[in-house]
Parts: C-alpha cells; sequence; structure tokens
C-alpha cells in the first residue's frame, strides 16, 4: 500500500503536535469534546455570562493564546498573563460584540484582543506605561509583519489539535500509538509496526484513514471557525 501523504504536506505548516500526546486519552474525554457548543452559541454563552461558559473558551482557545504568545517572543508566564488579560478583555467587549458568520469575524477580532495583550506586556517589559498608549500599543504590535502568518499557522495548528481530540474515541489506542510515532513523531515505519506487533502495511493504513479523518473534522472546523 502507497504510503498517504504526510501531516506536513497534508496541512502545509510545521508539525501542529509538537508535545503533543495523542495516546492515553480517555473516550470520554472526547465524548465531552464532541458536545462542546459551537462557535457561535458559545459566544452567546459568554455574552450571557452563562457559568462554565469561560471554562470551555479557555479550553478551546487557551493553547491557541498561549502559542502565539510564546512566538510572538514573550515568556512563559507573560503567555499566561496575556491569556488572563484577554479573557478579561473580552469579558468587557463580548456584549457589545455582534457575530456575523459570513464575514468570519471572530477570527481577526480574537486575534486583536491577544495582540493588544502583547503589546501590553512588551510595554511593561520596556518599563513603558501602557495607559492611554492602546491604539499606540495595538499598531506596535501590528507593525510586525511576522506575526501575521504566525498567527494563521497558529489557527490551524489550533485546528489540528482540536480534531485528534475529538478523533481520541474513533480509534484504537494501538492504532493511535502507531499514528503517534510514525505520523507525528516521525519514527522509521517498519519499526513502529515490529514494535507494537502489527503489518507494515497496517501502519500505513491507519496513518491514512486518522489523517483522512482529521481532514475532515479541520475542514468542517474551517467552515464552523473560519
Amino acid at each position: 500500500m502507497r504510503d498517504a501523504p504526510g501531516p506536513l504536506t497534508l496541512f502545509r505548516f510545521p508539525c501542529p503536535w509538537a508535545g503533543y500526546s495523542w495516546v492515553g486519552l480517555r473516550s470520554g474525554r472526547a465524548d465531552a469534546m464532541n458536545q462542546e457548543s459551537t462557535r457561535e452559541s458559545l459566544l452567546l454563552r459568554l455574552s450571557g455570562a452563562e457559568s462554565g461558559a469561560w471554562d470551555e473558551f479557555h479550553r478551546r482557545y487557551g493553547p491557541l493564546i498561549r502559542s502565539f504568545a510564546r512566538r510572538a517572543g514573550l515568556q512563559e508566564s507573560d503567555c499566561d498573563d496575556v491569556l488572563q488579560e484577554s479573557l478579561v478583555s473580552l469579558t468587557r467587549s463580548l456584549p457589545r460584540f455582534h457575530y456575523d458568520r459570513r464575514k468570519g469575524r471572530f477570527r481577526s477580532y480574537l486575534k486583536t484582543v491577544v495582540l493588544r495583550g502583547i503589546g501590553q506586556k512588551t510595554c511593561q517589559g520596556q518599563g513603558t506605561s501602557a495607559l492611554g498608549m492602546e491604539s499606540d500599543i495595538l499598531a506596535s504590535a501590528r507593525a510586525r509583519p511576522d506575526l501575521e502568518g504566525v498567527w494563521e499557522e497558529e489557527w490551524r495548528r489550533h485546528h489540528v489539535r482540536r480534531a485528534l481530540q475529538h478523533l481520541s474515541g474513533e480509534f484504537r489506542e494501538r492504532d493511535r500509538l502507531a499514528f503517534q510515532r510514525y505520523a507525528l513523531e516521525g519514527r522509521d515505519a517498519q519499526a513502529t509496526a515490529s514494535e507494537l506487533g502489527m503489518s507494515l502495511d497496517h501502519v500505513y493504513q491507519v496513518k491514512s484513514r486518522i489523517l483522512k479523518r482529521v481532514a475532515e473534522l479541520v475542514a468542517q472546523q474551517v467552515r464552523e471557525e473560519g
């Protein structure tokens, strides 16, 4: 059987699951993920300060925000601060935010909120005050053209991570382990097959089936979230 395209070819960006382990996830966790709100209903719940909505938002978008802040050059503790500041900012602004799925505004809206938080942390790190300088802070953050590409890359990573979480209950753990070792970690296919007691062809088939399902879920999520 011919090997399936690797994740780098399929998704056209650096591996989105660096340091991510797909094995050992309980199926109940996957069930909970499948019951998550759509993005639109989650925003409505957030704007209404519904209990549990912020926990879901934190779980869904926290890794995206932290990773983007880290790649923007912030220390780990500052990344956590940016996440918290972003949540506070959203708390204040969401009641006035009108979500229009056709315009795909939330993706850009969230990026603006996070960029503002990064700019504020940068000002603090330079010993300057952020008070009354919001437009300058945002302009400074946006002046880094590299961050646009970083955000797009992290947004796609966000979709792939969510897809893998959703799929954790669809495949046997041994197949997930084969996919983890061969497709995600780049180990040798024959060595993976020998270690797990399966045929080389089965390793290829597992990779092909899982990548196909990931691609399907990512496409669905992109339609829903932008």
